[in-house]
């Protein structure tokens, strides 16, 4: 690099020599500033092409302003000093507008699904996107083409929003595979959208009373937990629009009729009044499940007890033995239903019908048992008749046969020895005859069935009559308790 040298001449201190001194100095200093000023550019320049040279750096041609486009500050990746949304400038530990008229909050929902109903924990559990919309001027920023600008859940954090929480919940999360389920929006104007996937279990008070055959309405109650309706107004955003609902929306046990939107100021008498949005729908139960579970089998096990009125009343064994297992059965329904169910103190639509049923199967054991009775007491009564006045006819009393049970064909043979004779009665009694039959040899086949069709209408009229009138009492009154039971409850 050259360097100019600097070198001193000295003058005569006279006039003569003082200017030609000054003439000869001002042309050569000018000289020097002119070198001075080109070394300083080169060193710069140097400097310049050393640094671009070890950094990589390739120099772009500068495009034409005819094709240069609007410079927008949203595409731009500013300092943390130049943040765009100016967050660490302001306190956003208080709602926009502090101090001022209530900041409205508009709500929408849109259900993804309804993923259980459960009678009993008495809940429902639902997922739902959970959108919030409001101003807040803090947030405001320039923009020349975009019209929003969009950020995850990181920011949420850092910046005011709606403190809503769900009344009478029992779980909520918001979901977080594989991030949080959290949007956020900002509009230039400061309009903000915060929206959140959720999953909440939340109470619904369920009634009972007409179940299988009833219907239910739930609530999900939304409200904010800190601002009373001075500081923040809750509301639909577009009234029952705001609600919206996924059509493939479907329950096993449940038809949903229908979704709808209301709201309300609620009242705490240590904070004051709230605004609070409530989500309704109601549900209407599948009564098809029901029926083959438990209707059908509790009348089957009813039809099945009447048998018993036409078996013998003296098949004991057949006859208890069909009863007490048509009871148990019919304890084994009641018991399976309700430990389905939650413990109500009120009597359910079910337990009407499985209770009368109950008792029908219940009292066709008691009325075996009456049967039973009353023949023991008959029977007793005719062996004191027949002690009391012996047969004096001239046959022996073993030959002596009283039809009021069940004989085979040996017992009508065994007569066949006697000699013919007039039948003489015992005793003229309203419930039992005792009849002294005489048959000869003449004529056997004949006689034999004379006297087969003799014994079959004494078998009949040997039937009891309680069996008789529960052959069509039963039936009866239990069709009439369906046609009662099916017009009140559908």
């Amino acid at each position: 690099m050259f360097k100019p040298a600097c070198t001193y001449t000295a003058g005569s201190y006279g006039t003569e020599g003082q200017w030609s001194s000054d003439s000869h100095g001002m042309p050569y200093n000018f000289a020097k500033l002119i070198l001075l000023i080109f070394c300083l550019f080169f060193l710069v320049e140097s400097r310049k092409h050393r640094k671009r040279r070890w950094t990589g750096q390739v120099e772009l041609p500068q495009i034409s302003h005819i094709y240069k486009k609007n410079h927008d500050m949203t595409k731009t990746r500013t300092g943390k000093s130049e943040q765009l949304l100016r967050v660490d400038d302001h306190d956003f530990t208080m709602r926009p507008a502090f101090g001022g008229p209530a900041i409205p909050v508009g709500v929408d929902v849109q259900v993804e699904s309804l993923d259980s109903i459960s009678e009993v924990d008495m809940d429902f559990t639902m997922t739902l996107y959970l959108r919030h919309y409001w101003k807040d001027e803090r947030l405001s920023f320039p923009s020349h083409t975009n019209k929003s600008m969009t950020f995850d859940g990181r920011l949420v954090k850092k910046i005011w929003v709606p403190d809503v929480f769900f009344v009478h919940s029992k779980r909520s999360f918001i979901h977080d595979t594989t991030t949080d389920n959290i949007m956020l929006r900002v509009f230039p104007d400061g309009h903000v959208l915060y929206s959140m996937r959720i999953t909440v279990t939340a109470m619904c008070n369920m009634d009972f009373s007409r179940f299988p055959l009833d219907s239910q309405t739930c609530t999900l109650e939304l409200e904010s937990y800190a601002y009373t309706d001075e500081d923040l107004m809750l509301y639909w955003k577009n009234g029952n629009e705001s609600l919206k609902t996924d059509e493939k929306i479907s329950l096993s046990q449940f038809l949903i009729q229908k979704f709808h939107t209301t709201s309300r100021l609620a009242f705490y008498s240590s904070t004051g009044w709230y605004n609070r949005l409530y989500i309704n729908f109601t549900l209407r139960r599948h009564i098809f499940f029901f029926l083959l579970q438990t209707y059908f089998p509790a009348t089957l096990m009813v039809m099945l007890s009447w048998v018993s009125f036409w078996i013998d009343r003296r098949a004991v064994p057949a006859r208890v033995s069909l009863g007490i297992t048509t009871v148990l059965t019919m304890s084994t329904i009641i018991t399976g239903v309700n430990a389905s169910m939650p413990r109500v103190s009120y009597i359910k639509a079910v337990d009407i019908y499985l209770w009368v049923s109950f008792v029908f199967v219940f009292l066709s054991v008691i009325e075996y048992a009456a049967v039973n009775y009353l023949t023991t007491v008959q029977e007793r009564k005719q062996r004191k008749l027949r002690e009391k006045f012996p047969c004096t006819c001239g046959i022996p009393s073993t030959k002596t046969m009283m039809l009021d049970g069940i004989y085979s064909e040996s017992d009508t043979n065994s007569l066949e020895g006697y000699p013919r004779g007039q039948m003489v009665a015992e005793e003229d009694n309203q419930d039992k005859m005792v009849v002294h039959l005489a048959l000869n040899n003449e004529s056997n086949s004949s006689r034999k069935k004379g006297l087969k069709g003799h014994v079959s209408l004494r078998i009949m009229q040997n039937t009891h009559a309680i069996d008789k009138y529960s052959r069509v009492i039963f039936p009866g009154t239990y069709i009439f308790f369906n046609l009662i039971y099916w017009s009140v409850f559908c």
